[in-house]
């Protein structure tokens, strides 16, 4: 809304004699409760007007109406100026802006951006927990794409360490050979069962060494199958053939498996990271911070850097052996990231129980003044219950994001079916709508809240064809879709004069996507856009059952509401896609 600014700029100058910058206008949208569609905020004026916020509202709101053709009408509330748009200048928008093919797809800002998430452990399958980090990474990328930024979606994998080795040797002991092929088991879930098995195992021993007269800490050091697990480790640094071998062979299972998973959740990855190729790295970091005095070194030869000052503490970054800690691969990894793409902005997709971690990360690269320090961001997110409690993977009881998924696909299918919805539909078609509207309602339900927050999940809330929902939304798009598919829509040389409240109202909404979309990647939270393609729904609903379509009082009218329909569908669309979400044609 440049054109109001500029017009409010000139007003001052006018009235008052003085001139301001784009940067002093404050523009609001308009409060509901009140007429109009954009806000001045005037308070800030009344230093030079020397007349009360009212007054000063009045005297800019009576120029700009005078100024501009495209200002209707305007009323002020306390130090509020509210500006109402013409009819016609919505009309205009419609037709000029929001019908065209490339609304709200920003043009290339010549910013590079990447975002790391998943992440996932090579020893089990992915959670609950891995579905909202995955969810979340993935349509933070895609709002970015949208938005005009280059975008590089990255897979850090934790493919080493001795979680994996514990999965490893409970298959060496326990497994008499078994294999995803043999056993009709997915690979990751496969390697997951040989997790659980070793800590059923490990704590029968840690149980036995205690009753042998061993302390709690005591007997978890000593129990063989911890000591055999990190003879493993050894071996498996150590390059040790058989290992390796054993360790690619498992691996591939899991990747297998974490493949499936992806597929099903919609998510992709365009570079991917394996810690068993990053993890001696950042001892390079080590000597260059000492070279710099950023780190110093402890007596026993420990390398530590004080952070005491900026409200942490002391940091281990090398220990007195010469190997390495997680945070000293961690900045060799950023190195590099930053080595392969050069970007400006690097999003980290990871829990909020790391936020310390990557405070202290962060804090060290800047202080060793890497140049792309100030451009690396965290996004944390909060935990997702299920009404049942946390998940505790090690026991067996985490909540399997295969089941999950499985889970909200027979949700769907009750949902849909007790509807009447899918009667015509062939067997196939009910299967794909069925997984469209499950997967619909799991990311809607994860994506739609502040990704900080902690929430519970409840699987058949989420599949509500009338609440605040992803079904709800792919139910209105599915209705807009029959409409249009019944009528033709013609590109008419004559447009209406007038609005119906419930059209303009649409049309103001649809206008507001591109900046929404700014918005959502400006703060990386795509609740934004969630909410803002619930709201449209919501309208455009509302204009549906005010408004005759198909049997509209005459051609001009049927031929702006499908213009409007159409407008509206396509922005549901983008919409739900930056969420990862398909919407059915038909439903």
């Amino acid at each position: 809304m440049n054109f109001i600014i500029d017009a409010a700029i000139k007003a001052v100058k006018h009235i008052y004699q003085t001139d301001i910058t784009p940067a002093d206008i404050s523009l609001q949208e308009t409060r509901k409760e009140f007429d109009g569609q954009i806000t001045i905020v005037t308070f800030p004026f009344t230093r030079f007007s020397r007349k009360s916020p009212e007054q000063t509202g009045t005297d800019i709101g009576e120029f700009i109406k005078n100024e501009l053709t495209e200002v209707s009408a305007f009323n002020v509330i306390k130090g509020f100026l509210n500006i109402s748009l013409s009819d016609q200048f919505w009309i205009n928008q419609l037709y000029k802006n929001i019908a065209t093919e490339d609304f709200a797809i920003a043009k290339p800002n010549g910013k590079k951006v990447m975002v790391e998430y998943s992440s996932p452990n090579t020893n089990k399958p992915l959670h609950l927990g891995h579905v909202r980090n995955n969810l979340l990474g993935y349509s933070v990328a895609e709002i970015l794409k949208t938005a005009g930024y280059d975008v590089i979606k990255a897979n850090l994998v934790n493919d080493r360490g001795i979680h994996i080795c514990k999965s490893m040797l409970a298959w060496q002991l326990f497994g008499n050979g078994e294999t995803p092929e043999s056993t009709g088991m997915k690979g990751d879930h496969l390697v997951g069962k040989y997790y659980v098995i070793f800590d059923k195992e490990y704590k029968k021993e840690i149980e036995f060494l205690k009753g042998e007269g061993q302390t709690e800490e005591e007997a978890k050091k000593n129990a063989p199958l911890i000591k055999q697990a990190q003879t493993l480790l050894q071996k498996w640094e150590a390059g040790d053939a058989e290992v390796l071998d054993l360790w690619k062979t498992m691996n591939t299972w899991v990747y297998d498996g974490f493949g499936k998973t992806y597929k099903a959740l919609g998510v992709d990855f365009d570079k991917f990271y394996y810690e068993s190729n990053t993890y001696l790295l950042g001892k390079d970091i080590v000597e260059e911070g000492l070279e710099k005095g950023v780190f110093f070194k402890k007596e026993d030869g420990s390398v530590w850097i004080d952070l005491t000052n900026d409200g942490l503490d002391e940091k281990l970054v090398r220990r007195a052996d010469g190997t390495s800690v997680y945070i000293t691969q961690d900045l060799g990894t950023a190195q590099l990231k930053y080595n392969d793409f050069g970007m400006d902005e690097s999003i980290y997709v990871v829990g909020n129980e790391q936020d310390y971690h990557f405070k202290v990360l962060f804090l060290i690269l800047d202080k060793l003044q890497k140049s792309w320090a100030k451009g690396l961001y965290h996004l944390s997110y909060g935990m997702v219950d299920l009404p049942s409690g946390k998940m505790k993977s090690r026991e067996g009881t985490v909540v399997d994001a295969d089941d999950l998924i499985a889970e909200m696909e027979s949700t769907a299918k009750e949902v849909t079916e007790a509807l009447g919805k899918v009667n015509d539909f062939s067997d196939e078609e009910k299967q794909e709508l069925y997984h469209t509207i499950g997967m619909g309602a799991l990311k809607y339900f994860l994506l739609k809240v502040d990704p900080k927050k902690r929430l519970l999940f409840d699987p058949n809330e989420s599949v509500d064809f009338q609440g605040h929902t992803g079904p709800f939304i792919q139910y209105t798009h599915a209705r807009i879709k029959s409409v249009l598919a019944r009528a033709g829509v013609n590109s008419v040389a004559q447009q209406p004069t007038e609005l119906a409240p419930e059209e303009r109202d649409l049309i103001v909404l649809l206008n507001r996507f591109p900046d929404t979309i700014q918005e959502a990647a400006k703060g990386h939270n795509p609740g934004l856009i969630a909410n803002y393609v619930y709201e449209v729904a919501k309208v455009y609903n509302k204009f549906y059952h005010e408004h005759s379509i198909l049997q509209a009082e005459d051609e001009l009218a049927k031929q702006f509401r499908l213009q409007l329909s159409t407008a509206s569908a396509k922005v549901i669309s983008r919409g739900m896609n930056m969420l990862g979400i398909a919407v059915p044609e038909r439903m």
